[in-house]
Parts: C-alpha cells; structure tokens; sequence
C-alpha cells in the first residue's frame, strides 16, 4: 500500500473538503459581518446545500469506481469548481439571498442570520477537522508501532 492510498482512503478526503468548503465560507462570511454598514453593500453567500449534494455526489462516483479509496472529484457547478491540486475555488451568489427588506443605504444587512450562518460553519468545520485530526492520530501511532 502507498502512502497515496492511505491519504485518499476511507473518510478522509470527505474531511479534507469540509474543512476545505468550510474555510473559505468562513472568509465569505466574515466580508458580509466586515461591510455589515457599508452603504450599497450586498452580502455573498454559497449554498451549503449544493455543497454538499456534490459532496455526495463525489463520494458516490468514487465508491462505485474504486471502491472507498481514491481522491474525490466534484463536478464543477456555478458555486463550486474543483482546481487540479484539489482545492476548491467557491464562487458565490451575486447576492445572498435575505428575508430582510433593503434599508435607506440599500444594504440588505440581517446581523442574526449572519451570526447563525458563522455558528453553523464554525460547528461543521470543528466536526470535520477533529475527524480528520482524529484519523491522522491513527495513522501516526500506526507508523510508530511499525518503527
């Protein structure tokens, strides 16, 4: 077994994209708290959601091509595009889409939607990166026990 095969086998390459996608919602969401007052400023946002039905998508084709090993490759959509080394570029809405109405200075600020988005991402990130943390652990102390 290479050590390719041990990157890329079992959960770990679902992790590593959660952190991934988490990471840069974080840099989105922390542009849309930065201009929160900004006149004319209209927040940015990605789906989760569409995250993560091609997450899921990714995870199928390759459990039906190689088993569950093997890095995952995402369909490129008009939020997510799969770069050759990996990562994710996210592309976001042109506009997030708010159950606010628009104020004087036409920013469609929502503080408390921003603030549940920020503890949403911040909850599935923690999930993902102790998970992954997790079976890096493992993998180490296996490599110990075999020096």
């Amino acid at each position: 077994m290479l050590i390719s095969d041990l990157i890329h086998d079992g959960a770990t390459p679902t992790l590593e994209a959660m952190v991934r996608f988490a990471g840069s919602r974080q840099r989105m969401i922390a542009h849309n708290i930065a201009n929160i007052s900004t006149p004319n400023f209209q927040q940015v946002e990605v789906d989760p959601a569409s995250f993560q039905r091609s997450l899921a998508e990714a995870v199928e084709r390759r459990r039906h091509s190689t088993g569950s090993t093997g890095p995952l490759q995402f369909r490129s959509t008009d939020q997510i595009r799969q770069e050759r080394d990996g990562s994710l570029t996210l592309t976001p809405l042109a506009q997030k889409p708010s159950r606010n109405i628009l104020f004087h200075d036409r920013n469609n600020r929502g503080i408390e939607e921003l603030m549940a988005d920020q503890a949403e991402n911040v909850a599935a990130f923690r999930v993902a990166s102790d998970l992954l943390k997790s079976r890096h652990d493992l993998l180490r102390m296996a490599i110990a026990e075999r020096v």
